[in-house]
């Protein structure tokens, strides 16, 4: 996907949000359900001004610094390379938000329907791309796994971004069947998310020592000829 038709798409979401919650105003009510529990039970409230706008701006906001990242990144050239699956990825993240905004018009607007159940479909979508662009990305600053260890070594980026691809689709696939498990599955699937998130590190590191040691192995081998 071309960064213009990124650009386009985004700007359509956000204004088709937008006038969905201006055209639902006079039915909403004056304090909106903002925020549910693992329980699917409503514990927190805005007032309808920022139920309204504050997720379009919030995707606002988002879709400009990721549109500008590739542009102040050291590393652009690598970036390119991986482009066109950033701006899609870009495109899911916002239509992701903005699913959520159009979940709680919806909901305040009386029709009853647990808010993990609709949601956790579209995390699922969210995370297996998330997965994909890992499989895709080149070493750069702002996107992906950025560790000191892969950001040293292009041996180190690629195969912890092999490994955290693979685990962030297979999050994914847990997401989706959670949706259809009972409402205590959501903190499992938030922990699938968390797991796949925390072992790269850890792994990125012992891929660097490895790599670090072989090197110096090999050096003195050299050296000793």
């Amino acid at each position: 996907m071309s960064t213009r038709t990124t650009f386009w798409v985004i700007l359509i979401l956000i204004l088709v949000a937008t006038l969905s919650g201006l055209m639902l105003w006079e039915r909403l009510p004056a304090q909106m359900a903002s925020h549910w529990n693992a329980a699917d039970e409503v514990d927190g409230y805005l007032p309808r001004f920022w139920g309204v706008f504050l997720m379009p701006l919030l995707s606002l906001g988002m879709g400009v610094l990721f549109l500008v990242i590739p542009l102040i990144d050291p590393l652009r050239e690598n970036v390119a390379r991986f482009r066109g699956v950033f701006n899609l990825f870009i495109v899911i993240v916002i239509a992701f938000l903005l699913y959520l905004h159009l979940l709680t018009l919806i909901y305040n607007l009386g029709v009853p329907f647990r808010m993990s159940r609709m949601m956790l479909p579209a995390l699922g979508v969210l995370i297996f791309f998330a997965g994909e662009l890992m499989r895709r990305a080149k070493r750069n600053w702002f996107i992906g796994i950025r560790t000191p260890w892969t950001l040293s070594d292009d041996r180190v980026w690629a195969e912890t971004h092999r490994l955290g691809s693979l685990l962030f689709k297979a999050a994914a696939g847990l997401i989706l069947l959670s949706a259809f498990l009972p409402a205590g599955a959501f903190p499992l699937a938030l922990g699938a998310v968390l797991l796949a998130a925390l072992v790269p590190l850890g792994y990125s590191y012992w891929l660097y020592e490895r790599y670090r040691r072989q090197d110096l192995a090999l050096q003195h081998k050299e050296n000793n000829r």
